[in-house]
């Protein structure tokens, strides 16, 4: 009796290593050659599009500055009811001065 169990326990645990341990993704649907798919992908698709972007950038930065629209203070832009915990109380954090005007327009006119 204590034979039977133990072949009985034995075999329960050979079939739940045997669940434990599937195999990896690429080897279960039978694709052997995915690491190289990923390789070409790589060199024939990312590479030449981070290229591309960086040309972008680089063609982009080149340009002349855009003139700043005029401003225009419209009464529901730029509400202060309190001021700001930072500096003076009345630029935000990440102010530029060139591009972010104050409520009473920009500060470099």
């Amino acid at each position: 009796m204590a034979a039977a169990a133990g072949s009985r326990v034995s075999g329960l645990l050979r079939r739940s290593q045997l669940q434990l341990r599937r195999p990896m993704s690429s080897s279960a649907h039978g694709e052997e050659g995915s690491a190289r798919m990923w390789k070409t992908l790589t060199y024939f698709v990312a590479l030449p599009g981070v290229g591309v972007s960086m040309l972008n950038v680089f063609l982009k930065s080149h340009h002349a500055e855009e003139e700043r629209p005029e401003f225009v203070p419209y009464p529901h832009l730029r509400i202060r009811s309190k001021p700001f915990p930072w500096g003076d109380g009345n630029h935000t954090l990440f102010h530029n001065p060139h591009v972010n005007p104050l409520p009473t327009g920009y500060e470099d006119e």
